[in-house]
């Protein structure tokens, strides 16, 4: 309430709230702020303090109210310019803000701390800009050429600009931007020990180009050099902690290295520097489903939704915890989403797999197989598949593997019993598996990894020929390398326990390497009903990988595919695979659990019945599912939708 008789006028309130600011008081001095603007509510000095101890108080959304009341009512006040550039330099944004302190600079040119925070705020973008050599920051050589290159690179002509990168390094070999681009167009290769080496050159060059060392951590990750990854990131930490982007690639390297905590406070520091950004709260949310921090995750991904209602991932996240319930309004939202027609297409394919499960979840079971329909065409459209080279590889495959060959080569891999492996096919119940045996005390969890498919694309192939071909040649002294190199690059996701777990599904089709490599590993095949198994995977949208499922006909005959070639696995390598049936586990868990220990010599543990009681990391999409005991619901679900089903049913007509 106003005071008639104010005691104290507007200038003792903005100099009492300034006192408190300087000696670390923000909160005090915004209930000094608060008491003035009672009095004197349209005060420029109190409503810009006011702001100054939001944003000291990291309360953005206050301060914004304050600012853009400001803008509109005191249109060319460098004190409002300022405090909106302090607002928007927390938010990440410090080429905008660095824009706003020139306005307040160019208004109030004698005021030394604008212009120190001008100097900030360039000396911040600069971090992200690269040093030439010499004490001072120069200009790059080439601009002209360097900007034909780009403009070639955007209009899809890689190869041109690639001849110009690498023409201006001839001439020039210290130009880091040039190495940077190289490295880029390389990674879109999939070449990304060329680009590693461009990127190393260019940190050698300039050893505070922040953006080079961003790029040379996500090179890392693809060659899974988690450890350099990590190393480059802390770099990053040193050189600009307050860089959103850096704490990205800190949250980024750590998630991949399975430090999930870690992640998850990586996350959450670069949405503390930049709170709109989608990728933070992607990878916050992402993290806390993983360590099973379900409510957290959901506040994330609603907060996400909240600060861009126009994002369709933190949708499709939510839908991916297979647990959540979308409320009505949410439901709405994203079908007014959908049909306002400016969704990308994958946007538009998250919403449709969103509304899917959404409907799926109150039983709708028409409504939910048009949306999921509706999504996989428009996903099947940007997929290169090809069904008949399927064929051809698993052809391939049981050509090269014959008994023959088995039993002339076996014998020569790495003998360490170490490795577990479950493979499969998506949605057959591998993550189940997984827990159950993460859950006994000799058995370390990891998740999907990736290492046994780079040693196979390691392996040298002469031309047009292709893996398993290129194993005819292996001398018997690379098996046992290739096992131990297997296990080098393995033991970074291990926690110190006898036994680990490779739970990567397409691992079913290097069976015959596996056996060949690691002879003591065991591997388990995780099986579901075609019609569920099949099914499952064209409701699951993956974020990468797995083609195969956004056609029904399609993922029909892959099932169909995998089917002959775990056939062919149990014929030459007879009790090599343990095949584990998803209904049997749901209908006697105890009797299953104790088969599979059997099978990897490893002593019952009721751990193991009581898997949703153990605490670990998950990272699979069934990952809120596996905490909860075993249920029957999932079985036979396909029948829901078996009036949309029938070419699905024709196709598996064989194996059912």
């Amino acid at each position: 309430m106003q005071n008639e008789d104010k005691q104290f006028s507007a200038l003792e309130y903005f100099q009492s709230a300034t006192l408190k600011m300087s000696q670390q008081e923000p909160l005090q001095a915004l209930a000094i702020c608060f008491e003035g603007l009672e009095n004197y509510p349209d005060d420029l000095k109190i409503s810009c303090q006011a702001a100054r101890c939001c944003i000291a108080l990291r309360r953005r959304d206050e301060a914004r109210l304050y600012i853009d009341r400001l803008l509109k009512t005191h249109v060319g006040s460098a004190d409002v310019l300022e405090t909106h550039a302090d607002l928007l330099l927390l938010e990440g944004m410090p080429a905008k803000a660095l824009s706003f302190y020139r306005q307040a600079l160019s208004l109030n040119a004698g005021q030394k701390g604008i212009q120190q925070k001008v100097d900030k705020c360039r000396e911040r973008m600069d971090h992200m800009r690269p040093v030439t050599e010499g004490p001072r920051r120069q200009k790059l050589a080439f601009p002209e050429e360097m900007a034909q290159a780009g403009r070639l690179e955007r209009d899809g002509d890689a190869a041109q600009a690639e001849d110009i990168y690498r023409s201006i390094l001839r001439r020039y070999p210290k130009h880091v931007e040039a190495m940077r681009k190289l490295a880029a167009i390389a990674s879109s290769h999939l070449k990304y020990v060329d680009a590693e080496v461009f990127l190393k050159e260019a940190v050698s060059v300039a050893p505070d180009y922040v953006r080079a060392w961003i790029d040379l951590s996500v090179v890392q990750l693809d060659l899974q050099k988690m450890d350099d990854a990590i190393a480059s990131a802390e770099r990053l930490m040193e050189l600009a902690p307050d860089v959103a982007e850096c704490q990205l690639a800190m949250g980024n390297a750590l998630a991949r290295a399975d430090r999930a905590a870690d992640a998850a406070r990586a996350y959450q520091k670069a949405l503390d520097l930049a709170p709109g950004h989608g990728g933070a709260f992607a990878g916050l949310g992402h993290q806390l489903k993983t360590l099973g921090r379900q409510a957290e995750a959901i506040e994330v991904y609603r907060d996400s939704i909240a600060s861009d209602p126009n994002n369709a991932e933190p949708y499709w996240s939510l839908a991916n915890m297979k647990t959540f319930q979308f409320s009505d309004e949410e439901i709405q939202a994203m079908e007014k989403l959908l049909a306002n027609g400016e969704l990308e297409d994958l946007g538009a394919v998250q919403i449709c797999n969103a509304l899917g499960f959404a409907y799926e979840a109150r039983r709708d079971f028409d409504q939910a197989f048009s949306y999921f329909h509706q999504g996989n065409e428009t996903r099947r459209s940007s997929e290169a598949y090809d069904p008949v080279e399927t064929e051809v590889v698993t052809d391939r495959q049981i050509d090269v593997f014959s008994t023959e060959f088995i039993r002339d080569t076996q014998g020569h891999g790495a003998s360490d019993p170490a490795p577990i492996f479950i493979v499969g096919l998506p949605r057959s119940g591998s993550t189940l598996i997984e827990q159950i045996l993460a859950s006994h005390s000799q058995v370390d969890g990891t998740h999907e990894l990736g290492d046994l498919p780079a040693i196979v694309q390691s392996i040298p192939t002469k031309r047009n020929e292709r893996f398993p071909s290129n194993l005819l040649r292996v001398k018997p002294h690379l098996w046992s390398k290739m096992g131990e190199e297997y296990l080098r690059r393995t033991s970074q996701y291990r926690q110190g326990s006898p036994r680990f777990i490779d739970k990567n599904p397409n691992n079913f089709g290097c069976i015959g390497f596996i056996h060949m490599i690691l002879p003591n590993a065991k591997i388990i095949n995780a099986r579901r009903h075609p019609m569920d198994s099949c099914f499952g995977s064209y409701k699951q949208l993956f974020a990468k990988g797995q083609p195969f499922t956004y056609d029904l006909t399609e993922v029909g005959e892959y099932y169909l595919q995998y089917q002959r070639l775990m056939d062919h696995w149990h014929e030459v390598l007879p009790g090599r695979v343990l095949d584990v049936q998803y209904e049997e586990v749901v209908e006697d868990l105890e009797r299953q659990v104790h088969r599979i220990l059997d099978f990897c010599d490893l002593p019952f543990e009721q751990n193991c019945v009581e898997f949703h009681q153990t605490e670990r990391a998950v990272k699979t999409a069934s990952s809120e599912q596996v905490r909860q005991p075993i249920y029957s619901s999932s079985v036979n679900l396909w029948k829901n939708y078996k009036n949309h089903l029938s070419e699905l049913v024709e196709v598996l007509e064989p194996v059912l």
